[in-house]
C-alpha cells in the first residue's frame, strides 16, 4: 500500500510540474503577443548626427600634419576605396589619443550637432520608434551626444586608457572596426529585439552595407554626399528634417 501511495504522489507531483510549465509558457507567450515589436531607427553618428568626424577631430588636436594624414585615410575608408580595418587601428596609432581629448570631442559633437537632429529624434520617439546609434566611432566620445538626444543605446567602439589617461588600445573585436561590421550589429539587434521594422540612416559606405539587412536604408548628404551612397541608397536626404517624410 505504501508503495502504491508513493507512486501516486510521484505521479501527481509530476503532473503538477507539467501543468505549471504549460501555464507559465502560456503566460509568456501571451506577454510576447501583447507587447508590440519595436521599430528601430538607427543613425550613424559622424557626418550624420553631427557635422564632424570624431577620429579626424582627435587628429586635429595633434596638429595639422597628423590631421591631414588621418582625414585622408578616413575619407578613403568612408568612400569605400579602402577597407575600414586597413585604417582603423593605424589612425589611432598615429594619433595616440588621450582620455581628455576624447572628452573634448564628446563636447564637440554636441556643439556641431545636425540642426534638426533633436527635433527629429524626439518626433520619431513620439511616433513609436526606438532610436539607436551604430558607429565606427568611439563610445566614450559619442555618449554625451546620445545623452543630449535622449538615445539610450550606442553601439560603438570602446577605447582603453591607462590610469594616467594615456592611450592603451581599442576593442579590436568590435564589429564596426571592420568592413561588414554594421550589418553584423544590425543582425544581432534583430535577433535580440525582433523588431517589426529597421531603418538605417548614414553617410558612409559602411552604413550602406546595412542595406540588405534593414527594411530601408536612407543615405545622408548634408555634410558629405558620397556618390556611391547617393547612387545606391533606397532614399537619399540632405538634412534630417526630410527624414520623417521617408520613414515607412
Amino acid at each position: 500500500m505504501e508503495n502504491r501511495a508513493s507512486c501516486f504522489e510521484v505521479a501527481q507531483a509530476g503532473s503538477l510540474r507539467y501543468f505549471r510549465k504549460r501555464i507559465a509558457r502560456g503566460c509568456a507567450d501571451g506577454f510576447r503577443r501583447g507587447v508590440s515589436a519595436p521599430k528601430l531607427l538607427i543613425f550613424d553618428c559622424d557626418s550624420t548626427l553631427s557635422s564632424i568626424e570624431g577620429i579626424d577631430e582627435l587628429a586635429r588636436v595633434r596638429g595639422p600634419e597628423i590631421f591631414k594624414r588621418v582625414e585622408e585615410m578616413t575619407n578613403e575608408a568612408m568612400d569605400g576605396k579602402i577597407a575600414v580595418e586597413a585604417v582603423f587601428g593605424r589612425r589611432l596609432e598615429i594619433i595616440l589619443p588621450e582620455a581628455k581629448h576624447v572628452a573634448q570631442i564628446g563636447r564637440r559633437y554636441i556643439e556641431t550637432i545636425e540642426p534638426d537632429a533633436k527635433t527629429v529624434v524626439d518626433r520619431a520617439r513620439a511616433a513609436g520608434w526606438t532610436v539607436l546609434i551604430i558607429s565606427g566611432g568611439f563610445r566614450q566620445a559619442i555618449r554625451p551626444l546620445a545623452d543630449f538626444l535622449g538615445i539610450e543605446r550606442v553601439e560603438a567602439v570602446d577605447l582603453f586608457f591607462d590610469a594616467s589617461g594615456n592611450y592603451a588600445g581599442f576593442d579590436d573585436k568590435y564589429p564596426t572596426t571592420r568592413s561588414g561590421g554594421k550589418p553584423e550589429v544590425v543582425n544581432r539587434l534583430r535577433r535580440e529585439l525582433s523588431p517589426s521594422k529597421i531603418v538605417m540612416v548614414g553617410d558612409g559606405v559602411s552604413d550602406l552595407e546595412t542595406k540588405p539587412v534593414v527594411d530601408l536604408f536612407v543615405g545622408f548628404g548634408r555634410y558629405m554626399a558620397r556618390e556611391k551612397v547617393k547612387r545606391e541608397a533606397a532614399r537619399f536626404i540632405h538634412g534630417l528634417a526630410e527624414l520623417p517624410d521617408v520613414l515607412p
